[in-house]
This record gives C-alpha cells, structure tokens and sequence, in this order.
C-alpha cells in the first residue's frame, strides 16, 4: 500500500484510479461492470432515480473536479469563531455514502462482485462533496472515523464509538481495490474538501475506548479491570451480584444530586462496596493475552481479570442500554478510587483529582491526538463527545496544545445545555437542546422567549435530531415537521447542523441514545442498528426534499449576518392570533434589513392567521414560495398548510 504524508493525496488518488481502471478492464473485457449511483450525487434534479455509471470514470471526474477547484483565499485566524458562520453536514461516512450499487437488493460485505464496497468509504464521500456544497453546507462532520475494535460488538461492523486506535483510520473506509490504505484516502477527502471550500471537523472519543483496544494489551494500567469470574447484569434485572451500572437506592440517588448541585464533591457517596469489590488492581503487560476474541489478564496471584464495559455516565440511574463493547479509560490513579462510577469518570471526586494522581502517560497521549490529526490530515476542528466527563485540566491542555498549531482551529462539545462554561473551557459551539424540545410546540415557545431576552453565551446546533435521537420525519408530523423545524432553524441565532439523511426523511434510527422510550428500544434491537451494522439510506426516495434545504439555505445565506447575531435585540417574538402559528422577527440594527418567520406548528392541519408586524410597505414577498401578501396596518394575513412556513422582509 501508499503511504503518502504530503498535500498531493488527491494525486495518488487519481493514479490510483486510473491504474484500476486499466488493471479491471483488462481483467474483463468481455464484462461491463453494473455499478449504479444516487441521482442525487450527480445532480442537483436527481432525485428519485438512481443512475449507471462507470465506476472508474464516475470517481475520476469526482476527483479532477476537486482538483480543478479554486480553494478559497486565506482567512484570517479567528480561533474557530468561524463556526458561529458555518451550514454543517453530518456524515456517519459509512453509511452516509453507502449504497446497494450492483442492485442486488443489499449491501454486499465486504465488497461486491466487482470489488467495491457497498457500505459508505472516503472516495465515495469525494464524490458527495458537490451534493453537499449544492445544499448550501460549508463544513462536514464526520462521526468518528478511526479503527474499531471488536470486543462486545452487538452489530456485524461495530460501532465507531468502540475506538481500537485513535491514531489509526478505519481501513473499512478504504476502496480495496485502489491499493491504498484509509489514511491515504481521508487525507484526500480533506484536501478535496478544502478545494471546495468545506472545512472538515471530526468527532473524538477521547474518554473511551474499546474493551480490546491496542492501549489494554500496551498499558494495562490506563484500564479498568474486574475479576473474570463476575457475571454481566441483564440491564432490566437488579442483580447486585452482577456487574452493570451500580445500583442506589431512592435515597441515595436523592443525595447525590443534592450534592452534585451544591457543588459538594469532596465526599460524594460511592457505589456499593459489593460493586467496589469487583474491581481489581491493573495486570502487568505480560499478564495480558487475548483469548477468544477479548483480553484476559492474569494477577501475580492467579487471579484473572477482565475489562468491565461502560454505561451511561449520568444520572446514575440513566437508563440507556450498557455500552457494552466500550470501556472507561482511567483518567487518575487514585488506588482507593479504582472503579467506574459517576464520581470517579464525571462528577470527579474532589480526593481522586489531584494532581499526584493524575495519569500523565496516559493524558500525553490523548492530548497528542488533536495536533496528529492536524499534522498528517489537515482537519480543522474536532467534536468532543463526552467532553463533560473530560477533567478541566485536559480538555485545556487539547485546546492549547490544538491552538498552538493552527490558531483557526475550532472545537465543539457535545452538550446539549447551552452555558457559559463550554465557552470557558475553549469550545466555540455546543450541540444545544432543540432536539429535544423541538417538537413540543410550548418549549419551542419559550426558547423564543429566551431568544429575545437573552444573549446566549455560545452558539448552538440547529438541529431537530442527530444520531442518537429520533429521526425527524419519524415524529408526529413527519417531513411537514422536517420542513418546519428547517424554516424556523435556519433563521435563528444556530448554526445550521443536517444529520445526513435527514434530508431524504429517512425515519430509521443511527442508534437509540436518547430521547427513546423503552419501548422503542425494543423496537431497533442494537444489532440492527447503523450505527453497528451495514445500512444504506434511500437515496431514491420520493420524499426527499433536497431542493427545499437548498432554498432555504440559500435565502439564509443571503442575511447570515443579521441570522448569526445573538443580540437579543436582533431578535422579537411576534402574536400571531393562532396559536398553531409561531413566529419572530429579525432585525438588523439600524436601517438593516427586517425579516419575519412565521410557521404553521401544526403538522395535520391548515391554519389561517393573522401577525402585526409593524410593516409600512403596502405587500410583501415571501421568499420560500416567491407569492405576494397584502400588509394592512402594519400586519399581514395569511393560511399556511400543515408545518408550511412563510419568510418576508418588510
């Protein structure tokens, strides 16, 4: 394989390419290969249909048409403040750019009868880059991409989150016909994408990893370990005598948020000492093997030891499915604090986290992660998941450490509250709560309110879903909802986030983290999930509404200045006299421009309202359907079917 640590990946690429070509030809003159693409990828009027391709030809123009890009001018370092300005793509690469090409009704494993894979890989995602920039995003984020370890795997491809290496790349991203490895492959992704003006931000998990990942067998010590002969909890059963996450009676629970509010951490209440006694000491590195798939370790006693899967880290009664092919890495080295619970992997105790505990080795090497990713790759911010259950003191050494070396580097955490403390700790964006309260027609409200009255301190995601919530087009209303919560959005003080698919309404879950019920759960066993197995989107469907995201961004983009100020006095909630109908306005200071966003919240039925809006001008246009509405005394009227939305400047 080609190793290639300069800027000219895209080159190799093409070489690549072009001497597969030739190889395959020759390989089969009298054969044609059956290889089909999306419409969508190849244009922007492709939806619906897929369409027939020569593979090598199809990838070829993919890459010369990133080569012949003109890359933008330089900006000026802003210490990824650039984020409050940016329209995101979400792409779980594998299956974002998967796709049943030979149309045998899956997605062959591991590549199909011409030797490409099914499932989604970086040269596929070349060739989606113009699909994206046409729906008006200017930065990717990639779910995380490096290798995947095995251990406790639920699906067939295992989750990305289950990280065996984060200095390697996943190699399943890879073309395996083109010869080259998946680190040759995403740094020419990056470089495409920068040709084209998307930046690219990956996520990291830097508070996990695999439960066989490289680091167990290399430093026992930086892992958790249980005795072998401790059986797994059923996740419906409260079985002390098994391992899980730990169990607290009502009160005990009680108090530990009383605590945790109060600030109390010098003495939080500890997990049962049944569970504490489960734990061990860490096993030398040559008391460590690999027997059937996982690691066993071997104390200078006899005894053997395992690594015990991860949980949900809060509440301590939070009741998300084990996460059982991951596992904590042990951040201080405190002995008498030598478990996994809430206070010892968030909520730290005030007696662990001292700085002689610290696990220095192992902090140096998650802290090098950042600056390797920007050295051989070039990518130009990182989202941290789980970064509230980073110590402070990392998470400032990883800012630092990533800012010295590109000072336009940007970070954003995965908190869906929206404080001042991410923007303390370095972060220039947090995902935020709309998710979440998005499809109550109330909560949406008051965030309105906040809106207008309040400056919030950082800015967050405008988003309905992401990969562990429910899908959009899956809630009460459907794509009438999809398109609302777009409209409505896009014109708030957010930063545009679409979880890829989302456009097409796809309704099936990437996994199901939150906001899920139990019932739910059972509903999308994890082994049937993406986000552990092979899945493809469709890509053909009727629903999708592409051309409507395109719209609306571009109506978007053409005020970005006023849409990202978060001065609440850009901002005014309006009264409509329906109260299906939500709306705001707008409005630059001065004699800048003046929008108002009114949408139909209800998703089955047609309303007609009437808002005030103070305009002087005798009609106004909308800018989503271009017709023309009558203003008289200052307010208009107007009928919107169900979810439909309206945008005017008056």
């Amino acid at each position: 394989m080609e190793n290639v640590t300069s800027h000219a990946a895209l080159t190799v690429l093409e070489r690549a390419l072009e001497s597969a070509r030739k190889t395959y030809r020759e390989r089969n003159k009298e054969r044609k290969s059956m290889y089909a693409v999306p419409g969508l990828w190849v244009s922007a009027g492709g939806g619906g249909k897929s369409v027939s391709v020569d593979p090598f030809d199809f990838f070829l123009g993919a890459v010369r048409h990133a080569v012949s890009a003109v890359p933008p001018a330089p900006r000026d370092p802003s210490a990824g403040e650039w984020t409050k300005d940016a329209v995101i793509y979400n792409m779980f690469v594998r299956t974002t750019s998967a796709f049943d090409h030979d149309g045998s009704g899956k997605l062959e494993l591991p590549v199909n009868g011409d030797g490409f894979r099914e499932t989604g890989t970086f040269l596929k995602a070349i060739a989606m880059l113009p699909y994206i920039k046409r729906l008006g995003a200017d930065t990717v984020h990639l779910l995380p991409i490096t290798s995947i370890g095995h251990d406790g795997n639920k699906g067939t491809l295992g989750s990305p989150y289950a990280i065996r290496n984060p200095y390697e790349i996943d190699e399943n991203l890879s073309e395996p016909l083109l010869g080259l490895d998946a680190k040759t492959e995403f740094r020419a992704f990056v470089e495409a994408a920068h040709r084209m003006g998307i930046r690219v931000v990956v996520e990291f998990v830097f508070r996990t990893a695999a439960k066989d990942a490289d680091w167990v067998k290399e430093h026992p010590e930086w892992m958790y370990w249980i005795r072998d002969s401790i059986p797994l909890r059923d996740p419906q059963h409260q079985d002390e005598s098994r391992y899980g996450s730990p169990l607290f009676t009502p009160a005990e629970l009680e108090q530990i948020h009383r605590d945790v509010k109060a600030g109390n951490l010098g003495n939080l209440l500890p997990p049962h000492e049944i569970y504490r006694n489960f734990f061990t000491a860490p096993p030398v590195p040559a008391g460590v093997t690999k027997a059937g798939g996982r690691y066993v370790g071997r104390l200078a006693d006899g005894t053997e030891v395992k690594i015990p899967g991860a949980f949900a880290d809060w509440p301590p009664d939070d009741n998300q499915p084990p996460w059982g092919d991951v596992t904590y890495l042990r951040m201080y080295t405190h002995p008498a604090f030598n478990y996994i619970g809430y206070n010892t992997i968030r909520m730290y105790d005030t007696r662990l986290m001292q700085p002689e505990y610290v696990n220095r080795p192992l902090w140096d090497r998650i802290v090098g992660i950042i600056p390797y990713y920007q050295s051989e790759f070039g990518i130009d911010g990182v989202m941290i998941d789980m970064g509230h259950a980073l110590p402070m003191q990392l998470k400032a050494e990883m800012v630092a450490k990533a800012r010295a070396k590109d000072a336009d580097f940007a970070f954003w955490d995965e908190n869906f509250s929206i404080t001042r403390k991410s923007r303390e700790e370095g972060y220039n964006a947090v995902f935020g709560y709309l998710w979440v309260d998005e499809h109550h027609r109330e909560k949406m409200r008051e965030f309105l309110r906040r809106l207008s009255t309040e400056a919030l301190p950082i800015p967050f995601f405008g988003t309905p879903e992401n990969h562990n919530t429910p899908r959009a087009a899956s809630r009460p209303g459907g794509t009438s909802y999809s398109r609302w919560a777009l409209v409505v959005n896009s014109f708030l003080p957010a930063v545009p986030f679409i979880h890829s698919g989302y456009e097409l309404a796809e309704r099936y879950p990437i996994n199901t983290g939150l906001d899920f019920t139990v019932d739910q759960i059972r509903q999308f066993p994890s082994e049937r999930l993406p986000l552990f197995s092979e899945y493809g989107y469709n890509w053909l469907s009727a629903e999708e509404f592409t051309a409507f995201v395109s719209h609306v961004l571009a109506i978007r983009a053409r005020y970005r200045a006023l849409v990202v100020d978060a001065s609440p006095a850009t901002f005014r909630v309006l009264q409509p006299d329906n109260h299906s109908v939500l709306a705001f306005a707008r409005v630059a200071p001065g004699e800048g421009a003046r929008l108002v966003v009114a949408g139909n919240a209800d998703f089955h039925t047609a309303v007609s309202f009437r808002v005030y809006c103070g305009s002087g001008k005798p009609h106004v246009t909308d800018l989503l359907r271009g017709v023309t509405i009558d203003v008289h005394d200052g307010a208009i009227a107007a009928t919107l079917g169900p979810g439909e939305s309206l945008v005017f400047e008056y």
